[in-house]
């Protein structure tokens, strides 16, 4: 039976040159495992998620450093799990929780803690010579009570196709305009004909004069008048590709709307005056008609449950009302949202609660509620995959990776194509 023999931690650089911990476990059977962490843009509004820990020195990457992250790992964490079987990852991972001690891993900190315990997870993997996804799979029978029946696939891509928010200039008041392939198509024809979308975005913002540089998830970053100008210019890249929105695609909106909050009401660039919460439900009812939504992602802020109480009973029955920032991967704020039919849907970010395990009593929580899973990676990310093989081994219904450009987004999605290709051979 292997066991940990060492843990260590060096503080790295993320796809936004701020830094984040990345953790090494290495068993005593020669075994070794790398895994780095992801976080969300450094002013984003979301409060209900576990707490990154950071240096506040200002003098060393403005307060963001992680060193002290990264000596919890050396100095407290890592020592602790020494001797341990790694594939013992609900054993491990409630001693993680345990030596932190606070309700958001405020002590020491959600990115050095998940660091470890997806090191470990992919220990586990290593010594058992499974496939990544496979063995999150068999933790996830365990602990997710997820059907063993059902054939492992991969998730449909959204792609961020333009970024707008806090992920781009401000020049677009939501945050991510997304593209949802068809669930029907293959992967591989997703990745394609998503790619293929991309391009034909670019060229019809060059067309327009409009600014076609990338923002911080890949997507383009354009100076558009109004939300529903990106909309309509994502319509027609996928129609210059051959592809029609409500058939071969899908439109989806992340609106962030923590951002757009003011007041007591909402504020967006297409509409003159401010809007309740009940106006803003209908101003999108009239972009899902246009438009063929299939997707809301945190269409309003955290902390307005009548308003998504009110917008799922309204919208609910025809597309995905997606909690975000409302729900922060928290049981407890999943538990009133279930209660209060406030949503239908989650994005699953193992960064927001802190461990492996953690992540996967959520999914369990939310299955059992009929929700749609979408697991997804963050604004600030590294090259590390583990979060793709993790949306299969869990069945994710979706994955949301950013735009099918930058590396840390492609990584992604390649490795997704490595397993599709592999299951397949395993079918034959």
């Amino acid at each position: 039976m292997a066991r940990i023999s060492r843990v260590w931690s060096r503080e790295i650089i993320d796809s936004r040159a701020t830094p984040t911990v990345e953790t090494v476990v290495q068993l005593d059977t020669g075994h070794v495992a790398v895994s780095s962490v992801s976080s969300s843009t450094m002013n984003s509004t979301g409060k209900y998620k576990a707490v990154d820990l950071r240096d506040e020195d200002e003098k060393r990457f403005f307060g963001y450093g992680v060193l002290k992250a990264v000596s919890n790992v050396n100095q407290i964490l890592g020592p602790k799990i020494v001797g341990a079987d790694p594939t013992k990852q609900a054993e491990i991972d409630q001693i993680l929780i345990s030596l932190d001690g606070s309700p958001n891993k405020v002590k020491l900190g959600a990115n050095a803690i998940l660091s470890v315990s997806q090191a470990v997870l992919k220990a586990a993997a290593a010594s058992n010579n499974m496939p990544l996804y496979k063995w999150v799979n068999s933790l996830a029978q365990s602990i997710s009570s997820i059907d063993a029946a059902q054939t492992l696939r991969i998730p449909a891509p959204m792609f961020n196709m333009i970024n707008g928010g806090l992920h781009a200039s401000g020049n677009l008041d939501f945050q991510e305009f997304l593209i949802v392939p068809a669930t029907s198509k293959p992967y591989s024809e997703a990745l394609r004909s998503g790619a293929e979308v991309y391009h034909m975005l670019e060229e019809s913002l060059s067309k327009r004069g409009a600014i076609h540089s990338v923002g911080d998830e890949g997507g383009f970053a354009p100076n558009l008048f109004t939300n529903a100008d990106a909309l309509a210019i994502s319509v027609e890249a996928a129609n210059t590709g051959g592809y029609q929105i409500g058939q071969d695609f899908f439109l989806g909106l992340d609106v962030a709307a923590n951002n757009l909050f003011r007041d007591g009401s909402y504020s967006v660039k297409d509409q003159s005056d401010a809007m309740n919460s009940a106006s803003f439900a209908s101003f999108y009812e009239g972009l899902a008609k246009e438009y063929r939504l299939t997707y809301l992602e945190d269409p309003l802020g955290e902390d307005d449950w009548d308003g998504w109480i009110g917008l799922t009973a309204k919208l609910g029955g025809k597309l995905l009302v997606a909690g975000d920032d409302l729900l922060a991967t928290n049981p407890e704020r999943i538990k009133q949202a279930i209660e209060k039919k406030a949503c239908n849907a989650i994005l699953v970010k193992p960064s927001q609660i802190g461990t492996v395990t953690e992540t996967l009593q959520v999914i369990k929580q939310v299955r059992a509620a009929g929700w749609k899973v979408i697991v997804s990676q963050l604004s600030r990310e590294t090259n590390d995959w583990f979060i793709a093989d993790f949306a299969v081994g869990v069945k994710a219904d979706y994955v949301k990776f950013g735009a099918p450009a930058r590396g840390e987004r492609v990584a992604k999605y390649n490795r997704l194509s490595s397993i599709e290709t592999e299951l397949a051979q395993q079918t034959q």
